[in-house]
C-alpha cells in the first residue's frame, strides 16, 4: 500500500505543479486580454480557450485508442516522428491524463474566469443594470452556454479522435520529432529520464545482492 501510495504521489505531485503553472500562465495571458474586452472579444477568447482544450483532448483521446503495431511499421521504414508515436501510444495513460485532466482542468478554469468578463460586460449593455434577478439569470444563461458548448465539442472531438488515432498521433509525433530536431530539445530523453534512473537503481540493487 506504501509503495502504491509513493508511485501515485511521484506521479500525482508533478502534475499538480503542472496544472499550476499552467494555469498561472493561462489566467495571466487572459486577464492581460480581457482586461479591456467587450462581450464579442470576451466571447472569442472563451471559445479559443476552449478549442485549446478541445485540441489536447483529441490526441489524449487518441493517444489511448491507437495501437504501437502500426507507428513500428512505419519507424522499420525510417520515416521521421514514428519513434515519437510509438512512445505516445507506449505511453497513452501518462498522455491522456496530461491532455484530458492538466490541460482540460486549467482551460476549464480559465474559461469560467473569461465567462464571468462576458456576464459583467453584458450587465454593463443593459438598461437595468440594477435588477440582482437579471445578473443571475445572465450568469447562468452564460456558464450553462459555455459548458454545453464544451461537452458537445469535446463529443464530436472524441469520435474523430478515436476514427483517426493513428493519423493524430503520427502527426502529433512528426511535430515533436520537428521540435526536438529543429531546435534541439532532446524531448524523448527528458520524458525518460524518471524511467532510465530508476532502472539503474534497480540494477545496482541487483550488483549489491
Amino acid at each position: 500500500m506504501k509503495n502504491d501510495l509513493k508511485k501515485a504521489l511521484r506521479w500525482a505531485l508533478p502534475l499538480a505543479v503542472i496544472t499550476f503553472v499552467l494555469a498561472a500562465i493561462f489566467s495571466i495571458a487572459s486577464t492581460a486580454v480581457l482586461s479591456n474586452a467587450n462581450v464579442f472579444s470576451g466571447t472569442i477568447v472563451v471559445m479559443v480557450i476552449i478549442l485549446i482544450a478541445l485540441f489536447f483532448d483529441i490526441i489524449g483521446v487518441a493517444a489511448t485508442a491507437s495501437s504501437e503495431a502500426p507507428f513500428h511499421a512505419i519507424a522499420s521504414k525510417g520515416m521521421k516522428g514514428a519513434k515519437f508515436s510509438v512512445w505516445l501510444t507506449k505511453n497513452a495513460d501518462r498522455v491522456n491524463t496530461f491532455c484530458t485532466d492538466v490541460i482540460g482542468d486549467a482551460a476549464a478554469i480559465i474559461s469560467g474566469t473569461a465567462a464571468s468578463v462576458v456576464v459583467v460586460e453584458l450587465m454593463a449593455l443593459l438598461v437595468y443594470n440594477k435588477s440582482g434577478v437579471a445578473e443571475y439569470i445572465i450568469s447562468v444563461i452564460v456558464t450553462s452556454c459555455v459548458a454545453a458548448f464544451t461537452v458537445f465539442v469535446k463529443a464530436l472531438g472524441k469520435g474523430f479522435a478515436i476514427k483517426n488515432a493513428t493519423k493524430i498521433i503520427y502527426r502529433v509525433g512528426y511535430v515533436m520529432y520537428f521540435t526536438e530536431d529543429h531546435l534541439h530539445i532532446p524531448i524523448l530523453k527528458l520524458l525518460d529520464k524518471k524511467k532510465k534512473k530508476k532502472g539503474k537503481k534497480k540494477k545496482t540493487a541487483k550488483r549489491d545482492v
